[in-house]
């Protein structure tokens, strides 16, 4: 990941655009990917991660976070509900 400040604000700002819960879980945590703060505390690029949406823009917010993440060189699974 080139830049882990850069991946944590671009995330971020893309989960905001969607009025779905986005939920980024790593093993027993569970973080609102739309704040900042709980990302700076949980983002690490040697882990995988699990994202949870739901919502009436689940699909889009789905697709444009998992975008997100992928550019970054993070994985992510989007857990299907």
């Amino acid at each position: 990941m080139a830049n882990n400040n850069q991946a944590i604000v671009e995330i971020a700002q893309t989960a905001g655009k969607f009025t779905s819960s986005i939920v980024l879980q790593a093993d027993s945590k569970y973080i609102d990917v739309k704040s900042i703060l709980g990302l700076f505390t949980t983002l690490v690029n040697t882990q995988d991660y699990q994202l949870h949406v739901h919502g009436p823009d689940a699909d889009e917010a789905k697709k444009a976070v998992s975008e997100v993440f992928a550019k970054h060189g993070l994985k992510v699974q989007v857990v299907a509900e």
